[in-house]
């Protein structure tokens, strides 16, 4: 059930949630939907959408808008978003609008929901003038229900005038972290989205994001919802952010295009994406991997748009393939058989990382997400964040949110519970994350701990990683005779560690806070109040000292990647593993006869199901995951042919 929150971020009790066990409705709120408001959505829900039910959250969020309330919904990717509003808006007499922030995300939403039945359209640069003013020309018409708008487009005072006329019923904020200055994808036409909605004549509104810690939150509560028509605050609903079908790894960068490569390799020729740091690095990754036979496309801004939108078509339409971006990549995907995000240098923040890895896995089915990181990284994210033009609140809050970042790459713990409780959620320890299956082993690690802070003091906290790492292992090059740092008393006192392990020691010393570092120095480091106490002897630190090459060569042994995965979770005998991939291929070939992304026919885990129970008649097809009406028609019997062919072939 999705936890009812009020503005201010504290649990609201279960009159407000509107939940089971109420005791009497929330006085700003209007009288609950009847009862057979909530069963015409859920009717529509399996007729439509051919779900056979809502998922954790979706009935309470759909109850409030039914109800009159406005509502933000914090749901974790692939938590079923969309149908929070989709649904209402067949039920709602009058136009929707979908404020969306890019092209491709409503081009893919328009068409899943034209394959579906449903009227809907995109308002967008991409089309004709002409197109616009016909759909324009429908909306009036009352021949669309539902219309989605980019926000650079929706403040135009022309467009407002024409769905003013319309008649709004709805209006949806998608991705709405983006009204937010603590937000990771700031767009400053969010923050007029209130007036606008003024301007349209007060419709409900519900905001929608995955990723809004506290700050965002309230953020987003007093930029759109603060002049509500009615004055009455927005219903919160915090779904939670546990993704548990997604298994977290981390590992330090070494050979960062080896590791990747080896990673993919594991996957069994599943889709994925590979985040890298610089359009140079998608470029020459996507050759190394073709060159090893996996097929692989770059994707940055630095393409011509017929090129990008090219490789994006492709892996929106095709199976297989692995795309190598920079974060220019994502926002407007929604493909649901992502099998694995992997990213070659550390992301931007834990709330970037969130998001980035939850484009892998949206089916619920298992993926698999890598990250690799390295101190080099972390003085480039703070770099970006010292020389940025945002405030000094704003600077303090992205710190922090690197340091997040910076500790879940360290944890010495279950990576899902570091991960969570930066949301504000506690959990058992999952026991499939990296750390849970290889285990971590923590050691006193004062001692290290007091050597690299010494070596930092007796340099005048003048230098980097590199130069205190070869102090410390005692290599006497051309830096250290200069400086006569070999003549310190700290020179070759770690000899017998590997730089492997002084490197991984700073990064720990590090995520503990016992040091920082000096931008404005080249990222000298410098010793924090809580870095003394452990040099002086008055606190100790433990730290992992795990065995880098023994760790790596543990995750290989990790089942044959996510694909195989994903098939053995569907548990597929050999004959329906045969039967799944022809199922795919039909699929691939309406995909791209329609022009459409493959899952807008079906997702994979439809096919699954297709080749697991081998229905062979309409009827039991209509039962299975994502067979609504629309679609048992028109693509029913292709793919009953297939099936009842593939039982001929095995008599």
């Amino acid at each position: 059930m999705a936890e009812a929150m009020e503005p201010d971020g504290t649990q609201a009790g279960p009159e407000a949630a509107g939940v089971a066990g109420s005791t009497g409705p929330d006085p700003q709120t209007p009288e609950p939907p009847s009862p057979e408001g909530l069963d015409a959505a859920r009717r529509i829900l399996t007729e439509r959408f051919g779900f056979r039910d809502f998922r954790p959250g979706q009935a309470e969020i759909v109850a409030a808008l039914l109800s009159g309330r406005d509502v933000l919904a914090i749901m974790p990717t692939g938590g079923g978003k969309s149908l929070c509003y989709q649904l209402p808006a067949l039920l709602e007499p009058r136009l929707t609008i979908v404020v969306s922030p890019l092209i491709a995300l409503m081009r893919n939403q328009v068409a899943q929901l034209q394959s579906l039945g449903i009227p809907a359209g995109a308002l967008h640069s991409g089309n004709s003038p002409e197109e616009n003013r016909d759909l324009l020309r429908a909306a009036a018409e009352g021949g669309l229900k539902l219309l989605y708008v980019a926000p650079e487009r929706l403040v135009r005072p022309d467009l407002q005038a024409a769905l003013r006329r319309a008649g709004i019923g709805l209006l949806a904020v998608d991705e709405a972290h983006c009204v937010s200055q603590w937000g990771h994808d700031f767009r400053p036409e969010y923050m007029r989205l209130a007036e606008i909605r003024a301007e349209l004549g007060n419709p409900r509104m519900i905001a929608l994001t995955a990723t809004a810690d506290t700050a965002t939150r309230g953020d987003i509560v007093e930029r759109l919802f603060a002049d509500g028509p009615d004055g009455a605050a927005p219903r919160i609903f915090v779904q939670g952010f546990d993704r548990p079908n997604l298994h977290l790894a981390m590992r330090p960068k070494e050979r960062a295009p080896r590791q990747i490569l080896d990673f993919v390799a594991r996957q069994g020729g599943a889709s994925g994406i590979v985040y890298c740091a610089s359009r140079r690095q998608t470029e020459e990754l996507a050759e190394m991997l073709n060159g090893k036979g996996i097929r692989a496309l770059p994707y940055h801004a630095g393409l011509e748009p017929a090129d990008r939108a090219r490789n994006e078509e492709l892996f929106l339409q095709e199976d297989g393939i692995v795309v190598t971006a920079t974060i220019a990549f994502g926002m407007g995907i929604d493909k649901p058989d992502v099998r694995f995000v992997a990213h070659a240098a550390l992301p931007k923040n834990i709330e970037s990382y969130y998001q980035e890895i939850g484009r892998a896995g949206r089916d619920g089915l298992p993926a698999e997400t890598l990250t690799l990181y390295g101190l080099d990284d972390v003085r480039l994210r703070r770099l970006q964040i010292e020389e940025s033009d945002a405030a000094d609140e704003q600077k303090r809050v992205e710190r922090q949110r690197l340091n997040a970042l910076v500790s879940l790459c360290e944890a010495p713990r279950c990576r899902r519970q570091t991960l969570l409780a930066y949301f504000g959620e506690e959990v058992a320890p999952c026991g499939h994350c990296d750390l849970c299956q290889e285990g971590v082993t923590l050691v006193d690690g004062t001692v290290p701990a007091q050597m690299a802070l010494s070596a930092i003091a007796r340099t005048g906290q003048r230098f980097g990683t590199e130069h205190l790492v070869a102090i410390l292992c005692g290599d006497e090059s051309e830096a250290i005779r200069r400086f006569q740092h070999d003549c310190l008393p700290t020179f070759g006192v770690g000899r017998e560690r590997p730089k492997t392990e002084w490197r991984a020691i700073f990064r720990q010393v590090y995520a503990a806070g016992l040091i920082a570092q000096d931008y404005a120095r080249h990222g000298a480091w410098t010793i924090t109040p809580a870095g003394k106490d452990v040099l002086f002897g008055r606190q100790g630190i433990e730290i992992r000292m795990d065995q880098l090459q023994a760790r790596d060569r543990k995750s290989k042994g990790r089942a044959s990647g996510s694909a195989a995965a994903a098939a053995a979770e569907a548990d597929l005998s050999a004959k329906s593993q045969a039967l799944l991939q022809r199922l795919k291929a039909k699929r691939g070939e309406l995909a791209k006869a329609q022009n459409v992304p493959a899952y807008v026919v079906f997702p994979d885990r439809t096919l699954i199901e297709m080749a697991q129970a081998r229905p062979t008649d309409p009827v039991a097809l209509g039962q299975l995951h994502g067979v609504g009406q629309a679609k048992l028609e028109r693509y029913g019997e292709t793919f009953l042919a297939l099936i009842r062919e593939a039982a001929a072939s095995a008599a």
